[in-house]
This record gives structure tokens, sequence and C-alpha cells, in this order.
């Protein structure tokens, strides 16, 4: 309701702000500049900066309860809250909405991950177009086959921090060294934000809560 609260708010602003300058005869190709410029001001604060760079977890979580209508947003919530029916209708979704398989992909190891399927999560990492995103997945896959050795020397490959420092975090947690474990899993909220350090900080509530726990 906030959102079309918001979309009606901000519409109404750029009207006024373009009948004002027609009426005073300022130039069509002016008015039109302006018009675009307050757009994209405004989708900078309603929609990047929550998506991409917002640190603020409530409001991350207001942007992607709101989401239900955008489906590759909104998997991230259902997922993140374990919410187990939606996250099956928000997947079929995806899947009717995307046909070809490196689109789906992404989609289906997250869904994987979360479901602890790892043949799903193997099945769709060759599709993975991303590096980055890839070698998580692959890193995971080989920390699931017991092989820490080889996913730490794995994940040197990610260029994102905070991938790397989630990976390090679940290798020492499984290796039972909690508090350097925690030490990875504070590096990786503090370097993530916008909706990757949701979903971050939303699964170290449930598996390592001193992790997101105010440094004393």
């Amino acid at each position: 309701m906030r959102n079309i609260r918001w979309e009606i708010i901000f519409y109404i602003v750029v009207f006024v702000i373009v009948l004002f300058m027609a009426f005073n005869g300022y130039s069509l190709p002016l008015i039109i500049e302006v018009a675009m410029a307050t757009s994209f001001v405004a989708f900078i604060i309603h929609f990047f900066y929550p998506l991409a760079l917002e640190k603020r977890i409530d409001r991350v979580e207001y942007f992607l309860h709101g989401q239900k209508n955008t489906p590759g947003l909104y998997i991230n919530y259902v997922l993140a809250n374990r919410l187990e029916d939606e996250s099956k209708i928000t997947m079929e979704q995806l899947m009717n909405k995307y046909k070809l398989e490196s689109a789906r992909a992404p989609y289906k190891a997250a869904y994987g991950l979360y479901r602890n399927d790892m043949n799903a999560v193997q099945e769709a990492v060759p599709y993975i177009r991303f590096s980055d995103y890839r070698a998580y997945y692959e890193t995971i896959l080989l920390l699931e086959d017991g092989k820490s050795a080889q996913a730490r020397e794995h994940l040197k490959s990610i260029k994102k921090r905070w991938m790397r420092s989630a990976l390090l975090a679940e290798i020492e947690l499984r290796a039972g060294s909690i508090d350097t474990s925690i030490i990875h899993a504070r590096d990786a909220i503090d370097s993530s934000r916008g909706v990757h350090r949701y979903v971050i900080h939303k699964e170290y509530e449930r598996t390592l809560p001193q992790a997101i726990e105010p440094i004393s």
C-alpha cells in the first residue's frame, strides 16, 4: 500500500513540475529533460538504492516484501525467510517466465541450496553465466563432498569479497572454528549491501547468531 501511495505522490509531483514549467514558457526539450532527470532520481531512491546499496536490513526487507509482482526479486525474500509455500509458487513463476536455461540456472541453484538438494545445484551450475556466482556454488558443492581444502582454493577465484567471506565462514563453521567463522561472517555482512546483505543476515540469524550481535 505504501508503495502505491509513494508512486502516486511521485507522479503528482512530476505533473506539477511539468505543468509549472509549461505555464512559465520553458522549452519542451528542457521540460522533457527535467521530467526524465526527476524520474531517474526517483528510480535510484525507490528501487536501486534498497536493491544494491542499502545497509539497513529493515528497509531492504520492506522493499523485498513489496516485490510480489517481481518474482526475480521476491524469491530472495521467500527463501531468506523460508516461506515454503510461497517459494514453490515463486519458483513456478520464474520457470514459466524464463525459458533459457542460463536465465533459470541462478534461481535453480539458489532453490536447490535452500532445499539442500545438491543434485539440483550441480545440474544448474554449468549454466550460470556469471563466474563469481558459478564459483560460489562450485565451492559449496566441494564443501558438501567434504573437500574443504579444495573449496578454500577454489573460492580464491571469486572477486566479490562478501562471497569469499561467506564461504570462509561456512568452511570454518563446519571445521568447528566458531570464532574464526564469526569473523568471516561479520566481514561478509560488512562488505555486502542491499539484497545480498539481507539474505546473508537472515541466514546468520538461524545458523550463526553471534555474527550479527553487536560487538562489545
